[in-house]
């Protein structure tokens, strides 16, 4: 993507000519460094950029970003060439509007000068560490919570060479931290894990033991590293030469680390912070004792039923969420699903009603002009599915209540999966564990064998869901269902 020649790029030297009320609300270098983010995606620059962006603008601090990408450059190349400036689209089927952030005070590429990184991590003026690096590269299983037997992180963990994985990357800077006694420090992992706070925590404490760490560094980072857990929310899909079009439109100059999202964001943070952190609930985040029925609430009602349209749009032909939500039916199994299945899986937040929750995500998810692709959303379902899906299913068994219609999702996941759409188009299988599922899938000749060789993937299927006979019958049947009659006649079917 690039933008037209000619056209001047967007940075310190020209914000001069972006309409005032699109100008940044602070100028990079202008505030101190406070964070350091790891994972410098689309979705951190639409969201936790701009409410610490906000937070600086109302109540001031030294909160100044580094925003470091693990492997790829593509995103950290445009933003230092625009001293670290970037806008944000909001789109709406009313119009949009578009807004400079900057929030970032640096960037850094892990891959290329992972030493740089530790070294932040290990400031003292650096007070909070947050992530968006996604489920799979926590190298958690995401059934257990175990780190992997990944031979990268077993060489990060194991050697003095420069580390590659992001368990490497944070046991190198805290065990530095630790040693220039630096102070303490917040870790906060952002990404749409179950009860995140303590997942991150497992991660630090296993990566240690697993480095045989000495008992200073472990006593120093049980008592001065907190992980408070966090519930995030913002559709930001990827962005397109469109997403740079209407950014160089509006500005004026040219932005290559534009990015777009929709008009809601939410964002609940338990307050544990021992070197502070900014104002954050001044740009509207929710500073709370406990994120993790807001967590559920999300994971369950939107990104559980995000998946859901996902592989169903996807396998139907659809090639975005809010296309595939104008399949005739599916809308209604899908307030099926929250109502009666999902809603009664969990006890909401106070004063929250799951089935209200459940009808404006899928407003937001209709929203036209997000052009989410399902393909997507459709990435890494090993890594999603089971806290987005299968923990709901675990609940529901285990009060004894049917799982029917969250059994039709996991299906759609298997038939996906196998790589063909209703009309014989290819889907890729854009997985970690793809090679696995492949082979589980290629042995099997019937819906009852491809359940009972997916559901054998023990890093996928918690044992109670594996063997319960009730719930596997239920899914065989949808598979059977999906084979032969398709998506939307099986949807219509439901109704």
């Amino acid at each position: 993507m690039a933008v037209n020649v000619g056209v001047s790029r967007l940075g310190l030297d020209t914000l001069h000519r972006v309409p005032e009320e699109s100008r940044p609300l602070v100028r990079p270098g202008s505030v101190g460094v406070g964070i350091v983010h790891l994972g410098l995606g689309a979705f951190h620059r639409a969201h936790q950029a701009v409410y610490t962006e906000e937070a600086i603008g109302v109540a001031g601090g030294d909160w100044g970003i580094v925003g470091v990408a693990p492997r790829s450059r593509s995103v950290i190349d445009p933003l230092a060439e625009q001293d670290c400036l970037f806008s944000v689209t909001t789109l709406s089927g009313e119009g949009s509007t578009t807004r400079v952030v900057g929030a970032l005070a640096g960037v850094r590429h892990a891959a290329g000068d992972p030493q740089a990184v530790v070294d932040l991590l290990a400031d003292p003026a650096v007070r909070v560490v947050t992530l968006t690096v996604t489920e799979k590269a926590y190298q958690l299983d995401p059934v257990t919570g175990r780190l992997r037997a990944d031979p990268e992180v077993a060489a990060d963990l194991s050697t003095d060479r420069p580390p590659r994985t992001v368990p490497g990357l944070l046991l190198r800077g805290l065990a530095a931290r630790a040693k220039a006694d630096a102070g303490p420090v917040a870790l906060v992992s952002c990404d749409n894990l179950p009860a995140n706070g303590a997942r991150l925590r497992g991660l630090v404490e296993q990566a240690l033991r697993q480095a045989r760490m000495p008992d200073d560094v472990l006593d120093w980072v049980s008592t001065g590293v907190t992980f408070p857990g966090t519930m995030v929310d913002r559709i930001v899909p990827a962005s397109t030469p469109e997403t740079l079009a209407t950014a160089q439109r509006t500005l004026g100059v040219g932005d290559l680390a534009a990015v777009c999202a929709e008009p809601y964001r939410q964002w609940v943070v338990e307050d544990d912070f021992p070197g502070g952190r900014p104002a954050w609930e001044r740009a509207g985040a929710v500073l709370t004792t406990d994120a993790g029925a807001w967590e559920r609430l999300k994971l369950r009602s939107l990104n559980g039923v995000h998946s859901a349209i996902a592989y169903l749009g996807a396998l139907a032909g659809y090639a975005t969420i809010a296309d595939a939500l104008a399949m005739p039916h599916l809308t209604t199994v899908l307030r099926r699903l929250v109502a009666e299945e999902i809603a009664v899986s969990f006890t909401p937040p106070d004063g929250v009603s799951v089935a209200g929750y459940g009808d404006e995500v899928l407003s937001r998810f209709a929203n036209p002009a997000i052009r989410h692709r399902t393909l997507q959303v459709a990435m890494d379902g090993s890594q999603k599915l089971p806290q987005r899906i299968l923990h709901t299913v675990v609940d529901l068994r285990a009060a004894g209540r049917s799982a029917r219609l969250t059994a039709l999702v996991v299906a759609a996941w298997l038939r996906f999966a196998a790589g063909q759409a209703d009309d014989g188009t290819a889907l890729p299988l854009d997985d970690p564990l793809a090679d696995r599922i492949r082979a589980a899938l290629g042995g099997a000749g019937t819906p009852a064998a491809t359940v009972d060789a997916v559901f054998a993937l023990d890093e996928v299927f918690p044992a109670e869901v594996a063997a319960d006979d009730e719930f596997r019958a239920d899914v065989t049947d949808w598979l059977t269902a999906l084979g032969r009659h398709g998506v939307a006649a099986t949807v219509a079917g439901t109704t």
